[in-house]
């Protein structure tokens, strides 16, 4: 990356770094039991848009949501590395089709020294439309009683979560990444935070309590959640459904992360649900590369064969 190019991507990174280095110091005077491991930290944004995949698997187009946005090191990555993608082929009554998908990209600054960085994408999710946005009450109607239903899990009523007054207090904003089991009344039968991201750097054991708390209010509030069990198609006969929703948590007056901008946050570890088996729908998915306030069912993901990143 030479000349206006890099230029212009520093001062894009300069902001989010800035952050990041303002950081080190303290993680080398903490070093210790109680210290974090600096190395943890990451710079990192979400993009989103959408893919055309051809019946045989391979990529026709590809779009970028708010393309201009973009820094010009990340629109290139995507360009160069999306003819590439291959994905397992969709099947219409047994036979191959073309078929679009949603895409969000999770990618990643990573440094290679001299104040040198390398953009990667890190994980992918390509799938359906996310269902619904967390906090909006959906009231079943007499005219959506009447319709033809749906193939999917619907959302009826998420009421997102109160904010934790110790995190409040300290000016703790996250994300929890929640995955819970529905049952076919559309009650959530079990959750879990499977990952929480934090917005907020301290030591080891702080960071661990923080993830508790506000994965432990995105849980508690989750429980109350109710969904409309699909009517029609393959999933309306199961026992129980599987679905992702992410929480963020964020502070009075803040906007949350402005797209298109690299942001600092301390990635979380991840906790399988124990009812996720080998073999099951999305069990590859990384739950940070899905955009807050959706609501993602198991089976939506597209499989992606071979590699994200390109040569």
């Amino acid at each position: 990356m030479q000349g206006k190019a890099r230029s212009a991507w520093w001062r894009g990174l300069a902001c989010a770094l800035a952050l990041l280095v303002a950081w080190a110091p303290a993680a080398q005077a903490q070093r210790g039991k109680d210290a974090p491991d600096d190395s943890g930290v990451e710079a990192s944004m979400l993009v989103t848009g959408k893919v055309t995949i051809r019946a045989d698997g391979t990529v026709g187009e590809w779009s970028i949501d708010q393309r201009e946005a973009l820094p010009a090191a990340v629109v290139n990555v995507i360009d160069a590395a999306a003819p590439g993608w291959r994905f397992e082929p969709i099947l219409l009554d047994g036979k191959p089709v073309a078929a679009r998908a949603t895409m969000s990209l999770r990618l990643v600054a990573e440094p290679e020294g001299d104040r040198r960085f390398r953009v990667v994408i890190r994980h992918a999710y390509f799938g359906r439309d996310a269902l619904a946005a967390v906090g909006r009450l959906r009231e079943r109607t007499s005219r959506a009683e009447e319709d033809e239903g749906s193939e999917w899990l619907l959302p009826l009523r998420l009421t997102p979560p109160p904010y934790p007054e110790a995190a409040a207090r300290s000016g703790v904003q996250g994300t929890v990444y929640l995955v819970l089991l529905v049952d076919r009344k559309g009650s959530v039968r079990d959750s879990i935070a499977e990952q929480v991201n934090l917005r907020v750097w301290s030591s080891m054991r702080e960071l661990e309590r923080l993830r508790k708390m506000l994965g432990l209010a995105a849980v508690e509030a989750s429980r109350r959640w109710r969904f409309q069990p699909p009517t029609r198609g393959e999933h309306a006969d199961a026992e129980q459904w599987t679905v992702r929703v992410p929480v963020e948590f964020r502070l009075m007056g803040d906007q949350g992360p402005e797209y298109g901008k690299w942001q600092v946050y301390v990635p979380g570890p991840r906790t399988r649900a124990p009812w996720i088996i080998e073999g099951m729908d999305d069990i590859d998915l990384v739950p940070d590369t899905l955009v807050a306030g959706g609501v993602y069912q198991a089976g939506m993901a597209r499989r992606m064969l071979g590699q994200l990143q390109g040569n």
